[in-house]
């Protein structure tokens, strides 16, 4: 990845922040003759620990994917994709001094590089199935859970489904939020966003706090 040194983001809680607020992942592995496959999961990311001092990522898969059988043990990257969007010049002050700007895109991401490890258990699979289910069922005014489905049904989807757990090696971060302009002209970004409507809130948020809003 292309990485200028002023969208470099190494705070540890910012890269973690984005994880855990766009779990959505893009698992990129090594296919047949080495062609790369990408498949999109929803990852539980957990902290740094004794055995993965950079955090750890776990999922599942369906047992026909052949990912869990063709990436166990082999390194994987998984791209997370934060707020992103289109930035006019029309925003730039210097639009109306100079004219000498030109159009761009801002956007938050992070790479996280580790050893794919599938666990075919069916004890794992329903831990991973609960701890996801528990997060994002959270905020529902009556928050499903995975007993609530019946016993023999859940058993039959358990086995349908395969663990996996990528202990991370690297984390890296570029989060392209206007650090390379004037504060004049990230205000004039900020504010053109937030013009936009909700939909680009997200955006605006971050580009104002230089990531994360609430990362500290």
């Amino acid at each position: 990845m292309y990485l200028p040194r002023h969208f470099e983001e190494v705070r540890p809680e910012a890269l973690q922040a984005l994880m855990q607020a766009h779990p959505m992942g893009l698992l990129v592995t090594a296919g047949a003759q080495g062609a790369p496959v990408a498949d999109a999961l929803p990852f539980l990311y957990e902290p740094p620990s004794a055995d993965a001092p950079q955090g750890r990522l776990l999922a599942h898969v369906a047992r026909a994917n052949p990912l869990w059988q063709a990436a166990q043990g082999r390194e994987v990257l998984v791209v997370f994709q934060g707020p992103q969007g289109y930035v006019s010049p029309g925003w730039y002050p210097s639009k109306a001094e100079h004219g000498k700007v030109v159009p761009t895109w801002n956007y938050a991401m992070v790479q996280a590089r580790g050893t794919l490890r599938a666990i075919d258990d069916a004890a794992a699979a329903r831990d991973v199935v609960e701890r996801l289910t528990a997060r994002h069922e959270a905020p529902m005014p009556a928050p499903w859970a995975v007993a609530d489905a019946p016993a023999d049904y859940l058993a039959a989807m358990l086995r349908a489904i395969v663990a996996i757990e990528i202990p991370l090696s690297a984390l890296t971060g570029k989060f392209k939020l206007s650090q390379n302009r004037s504060e004049a002209e990230r205000q004039g970004v900020v504010s053109g966003l937030g013009g936009l409507g909700p939909e680009a809130a997200p955006l605006a948020a971050w580009t104002a706090a230089g990531g994360p809003p609430d990362a500290g």
